[in-house]
């Protein structure tokens, strides 16, 4: 591997990743592209995170840019086809952090319609005994719809098995190794459950297929789960359905324009809202940062990555 091999940084990782990186490489925090000046030819690789990615006039500024290495599985912010057509090779951290989405995704659920955050502020607020305590809604056998079948969306599937779930799936195809059933119409998978959970990859070809269709077909008894991307669902459609009861709650993890979130949402007692945190556990994070170096090392010393996109 050629010494001091220089990486740019679009994303600031952990400390101690950050350090083992520099171990191995000289590194530049992004600033600005206006700030790149003679460092650009320089760039041979690049570390960024999912909901980055890498900008086109970014990319387009680095001519010798060789390798990005993902800080998570999302590629909707990268240009492929123009990495590709550069034969610039990229990276994710697929694998690392599929247990610990479907966790939130479950834990999404469960408070959802257990109404766990609603019963915090409830005994918070001075309430119990005073009011009456809310109902919830049971988890247990519920009919569960998953869009998306892929690592993230089997593990969920695996966990709400345990929960005696009736469960179905949206796929761009049909997974001959499932059991469950398989619906070629988000809309119909909708339709025919009590909870859906997205897990679908972002991208041009999943953006707004969470529209006011799906969302009616879910109806008022049923219950949304987004640990995919914000840009799956027609934000300001779930924020009027919620808003008129026309599904009774949401658990969020993504939203549309990280990291702004409408204020509307923050009125609503029938949703759940998170900080995009599904993978953020010390333990996840860890694996996932040492990932990005190790696909950049193993890179530059003429090895396969270990995790390729392209």
């Amino acid at each position: 591997m050629p010494d001091r091999t220089e990486i740019l940084m679009i994303d600031p990782m952990p400390a101690p990743i950050t350090q083992r990186l520099q171990t191995f490489f000289t590194t530049h925090p992004f600033s600005g592209i206006d700030e790149l000046g003679d460092l650009a030819p320089r760039i041979r690789g690049v570390t960024t995170g999912g909901g980055s990615g890498l900008k086109p006039e970014i990319m387009a500024a680095l001519p010798n840019l060789e390798v990005i290495s993902v800080n998570g599985v999302g590629t909707d912010a990268i240009d492929l086809v123009e990495a590709k057509r550069r034969g610039i090779r990229v990276a994710t951290t697929q694998g690392v952090l599929t247990n610990d989405v479907a966790d939130m995704a479950m834990a999404l659920m469960l408070d959802t319609l257990r109404g766990i955050s609603t019963g915090d502020r409830f005994v918070r607020a001075g309430q119990w005994g005073k009011q009456p305590v809310p109902n919830s809604h049971t988890v247990t056998g519920k009919r569960l719809g998953i869009a998306g079948f892929g690592q993230i969306g089997g593990a969920i599937a695996t966990r709400a098995a345990a929960f005696g779930m009736e469960i179905a799936y949206f796929n761009s195809r049909k997974r001959e190794d499932s059991p469950y059933v398989f619906h070629d119409k988000l809309v119909d998978l909708a339709r025919n459950v009590d909870v859906l959970v997205l897990a679908v990859s972002g991208g041009p070809r999943s953006k707004g297929i969470v529209n006011r269709e799906v969302l009616d077909a879910l109806g008022p008894k049923g219950f949304l789960i987004n640990i995919a991307r914000g840009s799956v669902v027609d934000e300001p459609e779930l924020l009027a359905a919620l808003q008129e009861n026309r599904i009774a709650g949401a658990g969020l993890d993504v939203f549309a324009q990280e990291p702004h979130v409408p204020e509307a949402f923050f009125k609503l007692d029938n949703a759940v809202l998170q900080a995009h945190r599904a993978s953020a556990t010390v333990e996840t994070r860890t694996a996932m940062g040492n990932l990005v170096i190790d696909n950049l090392v193993a890179y530059f010393n003429g090895q396969p990555l270990l995790t390729p996109v392209i």
